[in-house]
């Protein structure tokens, strides 16, 4: 089997095992089995296989057993696991994905076998490195050989626990001890928690997962924000299976019982949803607003007076006709738009870090997951003989996340000296000012700092999944941000319907109207029946064309909420698109009762009239309109319309020509060819006619389509059936 082939038939049995079609599930694990050739596994699924029988037995023989279900729920959970790990052996013979290629060879670039000595040798040199900063010699050269030895076993530790298809008793010491209170390195902590994360999100293990929920309840927040992270992805990836394992299922009612760790979770769930926003702000820069500005950046040079450039006076002085400039091109609003994003902590850099991720750094895979380090050895010459504002500065820039930290400083190492300077003295700086900053939303905010760790964390994790190199090789976990609303954990975590709302709220206001109408459903069933919940309940139904059921909403809101200006013209607009004219002309008649003299209403209860064949009173309320108004086009064109169905060619022909002369559309020029056809002046049809058509591109079968569509008016006017195709071939002539 190919790996194609064995990824199609384990999607094949997970998706029998969730539809409870146990039988057909063995057929295909049966199949694997076969393929690997394993004595191991062919035992436990003819065990599994065999106790299944016995439970089949004993329900068709009638005996009452009362474990029958919990029976079941474990051979499903043990068969689950049994094709995860069938799966990843066949994938390890037989994947030439990234992912399986190193797990062939890691074993074979370790450093240490014995993942003790590897232990040994990381804490050799935390207790060094403190001895020799403590030491009144100059260490520069031993403090550098022992970092760069440090620095070759992360890697090491990464792989490990990446990659590793069971955690034996070494890997799970390894693990342990590294994230155990008392070991002073964070870095190896902060990999190890990825590490395990990838582990999972490639293969399910209860063991692993449960030492991923020991993390999401360390004392150390960044190890602790990692890992709830972490478990989010997770639980989204083998969501339909969780349920069937109860220790993990006990284990997150606990976890979640904690206040602090709910909201936590419930902040980086939105976080995560919020990731899909970025592909966007990352389009925008690059489609809109970077090709607007190199377009108007010659304008701006133009405007700038080279002559006066140093004369002290104006040098702070910014020219006003920049900033028109800007307004008038339309990127002023562009980049307001993105400077709220970022205020709202949307990810905007992604687009301009995108290109900073081809340094060498980054060709070694774990350094995706590092967490920003001043003393690493890639970006320290940065920070060589600078006191700790500097540093202090990068480590309080929430804005970048780790991986775009480490690219930034980087990309300043290849600057020319004078230019680095240049910026570090700019760094030091603020470094107050932002320190200060980060003090002040602290108090503002007490779980910031948590709120930080975790949205950098998740930016990290997009990085990794949206431009690494081999990005194609893993399954993106980015693909679940839409669906962590429908997780086991959100369940658990939405009981009190806070987070629910909050994510609903986030769904609506970004548009997202097919997840949001999910949440909303859910709120109404659990007895918030409020006009506003209706009200939107009925939008997002109306944005995905759903018009009976936003209909049947927005009359649930309006009973609530009687006489709501908002929900009865969407009540009206909805019996429009279905068709009912008489109810919507109410509506619209109600509309204007609430708010009298409303130009727009009154122009819509119009068109209702008009659909209705009430010519009479239709072009009565057009006038009226035209009499409160100057230079309305809208009305013009109605009034136009109206007249020319009602049989009133004069006033319809006056209309249309005001209309040529001012605002002219490709349907004004039709409707003033029909309007000329019915009063007989055939050349005039004719010449407005193809004024239509050069406006429709001269596509001919589009503009014969929108006169055969008013046929039924032309012919109601004296147009015969006869004349027609006599028309079209006189325009035909014309647009050749």
């Amino acid at each position: 089997m190919n790996a194609t082939q064995i990824h199609a038939t384990f999607k094949s049995i997970l998706n029998f095992l969730a539809q409870g079609k146990l039988r057909n599930a063995f057929e295909k694990t049966e199949i694997l089995v076969s393929e690997l050739q394993i004595g191991e596994f062919a035992d436990r699924c003819a065990e599994l296989q065999q106790n299944y029988r016995f439970l089949l037995r004993y329900y068709i023989d009638g005996i009452n057993d009362p474990e029958r279900k919990i029976v079941y729920n474990k051979l499903i959970a043990r068969l689950f696991v049994l094709v995860s790990e069938l799966r990843e052996e066949l994938l390890l013979r037989n994947s030439s994905n990234f992912e399986y290629t190193q797990k062939r060879y890691f074993p074979h670039r370790l450093r240490f076998s014995d993942y003790s000595s590897l232990f040994d040798a990381l804490r050799y040199y935390h207790t060094q490195h403190n001895i020799l900063n403590e030491s009144e010699y100059d260490e520069t050269i031993e403090l550098k050989r022992i970092r760069n030895n440090f620095e070759l076993l992360l890697p090491d530790v990464f792989s490990i626990l990446w990659l590793s298809t069971r955690f034996g008793n070494p890997e799970k010491q390894l693990f342990q001890l590294l994230l155990d209170e008392k070991y002073p390195g964070e870095t190896e902590k902060l990999l190890a928690v990825s590490a395990l994360t990838l582990n999972l999100w490639r293969m399910f293990d209860e063991a692993k997962l449960m030492l991923l929920l020991d993390c999401c309840q360390s004392v150390n927040q960044s190890v602790r924000q990692r890992a709830l992270v972490g478990l989010c992805f997770v639980m989204a990836r083998h969501n339909r299976f969780i349920p069937y394992f109860p220790v993990i299922r006990n284990r997150l009612v606990l976890l979640v019982d904690d206040s602090h760790i709910s909201e936590n979770l419930g902040n980086i769930i939105i976080q995560i949803i919020s990731t899909v926003e970025t592909e966007k702000i990352s389009r925008k820069m690059r489609e809109e607003i970077l090709p607007e500005v190199m377009k108007i950046s010659p304008l701006l040079k133009d405007k700038m007076d080279a002559e006066n450039l140093l004369k002290s006076d104006e040098w702070e002085e910014g020219n006003p006709e920049w900033q028109e400039l800007l307004e008038s091109s339309g990127v002023g609003d562009k980049l307001k738009e993105l400077s709220e994003l970022q205020m709202e902590g949307a990810d905007v850099y992604m687009g301009t870090f995108a290109l900073l991720k081809n340094f060498s750094f980054f060709n070694e895979f774990s350094n995706w997951f590092l967490p920003f380090d001043a003393g690493f050895s890639y970006v320290k010459d940065l920070f060589i003989n600078d006191d700790l504002s500097l540093i202090n500065a990068f480590l309080a820039n929430n804005a970048m996340c780790n991986s775009d930290k480490y690219s930034f400083c980087l990309s300043v190492l290849q600057m020319p000296e004078s230019q680095r300077n240049m910026l570090k003295s700019s760094f030091k700086m603020e470094s107050e000012q932002l320190e200060e900053m980060a003090r002040d939303e602290a108090m503002l905010t007490p779980d910031l700092a948590a709120k930080n760790i975790s949205k950098q964390y998740v930016q990290d994790l997009f990085r990794f999944f949206k431009l690494h190199p081999q990005k194609s090789d893993f399954s993106d976990m980015f693909t679940s941000a839409l669906f962590m609303h429908r997780s086991f954990l959100f369940d658990i975590l939405s009981a009190n319907t806070e987070l629910k709302n909050t994510l609903a709220e986030y769904f609506f206001k970004k548009a997202y109207y097919e997840q949001a109408l999910e949440l909303f459903e859910e709120l109404l069933l659990e007895g918030d029946q409020t006009a506003s919940l209706y009200q939107k309940l009925g939008y997002s139904y109306q944005k995905l064309s759903r018009i009976d059921e936003a209909l049947s909403a927005y009359l649930k809101a309006d009973i609530i909420q009687p006489d709501d200006l908002w929900t009865i013209k969407k009540i009206a607009l909805c019996y429009r698109l279905l068709g009912n004219m008489e109810k919507a002309l109410e509506s619209y008649q109600h509309a204007d009762f609430i708010l009298p003299d409303q130009q727009n209403i009154q122009l819509n209860s119009g068109q209702c009239l008009l659909e209705l064949k009430r010519y009479k009173d239709a072009l009565n309320l057009f006038y009226k309109l035209d009499a409160l108004t100057e230079n309305n086009y809208k009305v013009w064109r109605a009034i136009s319309w109206c007249a020319f169905v009602a049989g009133d060619f004069n006033r319809a022909s006056y209309y249309v020509s005001k209309l040529i002369e001012q605002d002219a559309t490709k349907h004004d020029y039709l409707n003033a060819g029909h309007i000329a056809w019915a009063q007989r002046k055939m050349k005039d049809a004719a010449a407005y006619y193809v004024e239509a058509l050069r406006m429709f591109d001269n596509n001919i079968e589009v503009f014969i389509d929108a006169i055969m569509h008013d046929k039924e008016f032309l012919k109601v006017n004296g147009i015969s059936d006869d004349e027609i195709p006599l028309m079209f071939d006189e325009l035909m002539y014309n647009a050749i």
